[in-house]
């Protein structure tokens, strides 16, 4: 038993050698992001096929005395000889990774291939095999999500690997023609190597996700820095002076060899490897550029060909292309470049998603000032360009300190503080908006605010009205924000805000409610009309929201209060237009 042991221990080697070099793959760890969509699926299919069929291949030939037999290859077997192998470790792991489709087919496969090598009558090594890779991806399906990436744990993996090899023992000793002896013989040998496989496979793959995590937390990090160093230069707009200063910013705090600023057809700005050729003020020479112009959407680029680059020398090997957006028109792109291919990985595909998305944003300021100079309609304008400074370094803060404990959740609200200040800046420009657009700003206030205050309050919305209807912009988001701030005083639980949009005959009505401690009856009368002086706040916002609502509908659009010690409500009436 013992010399068994050891031999299994052997194969176990060959398939944890293959897991090592596979995860430092980057078509395979991308598979892992991907592991919902079908073709993922059959990817790792062929992978986890490959690993099952290489463990039958390298399995230990045993003899019908149950002596163990020397042999290299196992391509074919005598009627009654069996084989020890390490095919369940690699069903089970491929069933725990890609879910139980993946893991049935990978079963169905080894098994079909260990009938096919011949031995003991071996048709119900189909069957087990099946239900073993259907069980282990059943059991964790509820890990899978896309985008991220949740697999057990490999002290976990150990129980799942002794359960499945017990299932593939029961087989054994109910179907083998050698049966109970040959189990007596095989099964701890196999459920001792095969668990700890499973446990040695699981942590070669969560070493290699953990690594990458932590480099996405550096890069998050960068990203905030990139966006305080960039901005000033964004904000004169897009042009080869701001350009090339933030090109040389960003391949200062980037690994990617070449970084380039284009406007819709000229190079503003090239630095690094293939700066030669890709000369400022000259005319784009990649295809994949102007696709991502025309498409309006991110291109990825793997090889020269892709790019498209007509000079010979080029060195440039991969690429991500984002174009730069302006009042939902592309301006220009922000290409990123490698020289080899294989340092192009999630990470800075994604790294390169984020910063186009705030610099499209600081581009947008930039015109937002622009413009905010030379519109007539100053008086409503300039109420709507307000930005609250104190809100901004307060979501800053609290990426920062989340980036220490969840890179994603980092990534993701410095996407919705992208996202909040677009909407600020739309609010420049445009006297009314969208309900879908308006909502969009009000997650984005949300999902920083929970993250800053976890469980302090719940918002509840009710949406009767079309998404396309028109309202100023703030108007829900003023609200709102007023109630998180003013309403529950210290209190930290059970702090409810509900949020109320329908129409009614020609109107719609807007109407945001707390369940706080209520307004002082002494200062109602001067909310919303003058600047209303309190421990936490002025009532600015409310004041310029009223002035906004009766500049562009009357007086009957005013805010309307309605206030007791258990709660307040804010009511608005607009008229009812729809919009695109």
């Amino acid at each position: 038993m013992l010399n068994l042991s050891l031999l299994l221990l052997e194969r176990v080697g060959i398939v944890i050698i293959l897991a090592f070099i596979l995860v430092n793959v980057k078509s395979f760890r991308r598979l892992l992001y991907e592991r919902k969509d079908l073709s993922a699926k059959i990817q790792l299919i062929l992978f986890f096929s490959l690993f099952a069929i290489i463990s039958n291949l390298t399995g230990v030939k045993i003899d019908s005395n149950n002596t163990v037999v020397s042999s290299a290859i196992l391509t074919n077997l005598p009627e009654t000889y069996s084989i020890a192998n390490t095919r369940i470790l690699a069903i089970t792991v491929a069933g725990i990774i890609g879910g139980p489709e993946v893991g049935t087919v990978v079963g169905i496969i080894a098994g079909i291939h260990r009938v096919m090598q011949g031995g003991s009558t071996g048709w119900f090594y189909i069957i087990s095999s099946s239900i073993i890779g259907f069980s282990s991806g059943f059991l964790f399906k509820s890990t899978m999500s896309r985008g991220h990436i949740d697999i057990i744990t490999p002290s976990q993996g150990i129980f799942v690997g002794f359960f499945m090899e017990v299932i593939q023992m029961m087989f054994i000793s109910f179907f083998s023609p050698t049966g109970l002896e040959l189990v007596k013989f095989i099964a701890v040998p196999m459920i001792m190597v095969n668990s700890v496989g499973t446990y040695i496979f699981l942590s070669i793959i969560q070493t290699s996700l953990n690594q990458e995590q932590e480099a996405r937390a550096i890069q998050t990090h960068s990203v905030l820095e990139l966006a305080d160093k960039t901005l000033p230069y964004f904000r004169a707009g897009l042009n080869p002076a701001s350009a090339q200063k933030v090109a040389n910013i960003i391949k200062d705090y980037t690994n990617f060899a070449a970084i380039s600023l284009t406007t819709t057809n000229r190079i503003l700005a090239h630095v690094g490897a293939g700066s030669d050729h890709h000369l400022a003020g000259e005319r784009m020479i990649t295809k994949l550029s102007m696709r991502a112009i025309s498409n309006g959407e991110l291109e990825i680029a793997y090889s020269k060909k892709e790019i498209g680059c007509s000079h010979p020398d080029c060195p440039l090997e991969a690429a991500v292309i984002i174009p730069l957006w302006i009042n939902d028109a592309v301006v220009g792109t922000l290409k990123m470049y490698y020289t080899d291919a294989q340092m192009m990985t999630t990470v800075e595909e994604q790294l390169a998603v984020g910063l186009g998305s705030i610099f499209s944003s600081q581009l947008a300021l930039g015109a937002a000032e622009t413009q905010s100079k030379l519109v007539k309609d100053a008086e409503i304008k300039s109420l709507q360009a307000q930005i609250n400074p104190h809100f901004f370094f307060n979501a800053i803060n609290t990426i920062s300190a989340m980036m220490r404990k969840d890179s994603e959740q980092a990534r993701s609200l410095l996407l919705q503080l992208s996202t909040y200040f677009r909407a600020n800046l739309m609010g420049v420009r445009e006297t009314e908006i969208t309900l879908e657009q308006e909502q969009r700003h009000v997650q984005a206030y949300l999902s920083l605010e929970q993250t800053r205050f976890p469980d302090k309050f719940e918002v509840h919305q009710k949406i009767l009205a079309p998404r396309t209807v028109k309202l100023p912009p703030f108007t829900i988001q003023v609200l709102v924000e007023n109630a998180v701030k003013h309403a529950f005083s210290n209190r930290k639980q059970g702090n409810l805000v509900e949020i109320l949009i329908e129409p009614e005959d020609d109107k719609l009505k807007i109407q945001v409610t707390d369940n706080g401690s209520g307004i002082d009856p002494d200062k109602l009368p001067s909310l919303g009309v003058d600047v209303v002086e309190s421990s936490h706040g002025s009532g600015t916002a409310l004041q310029n929201l009223n002035q906004r609502l009766v500049g562009l509908y009357g007086k009957l659009s005013s805010l309307q209060f309605d206030s007791t010690a258990t709660g307040t409500s804010v009511t608005i009436w607009i008229p009812l237009k729809e919009g695109d």
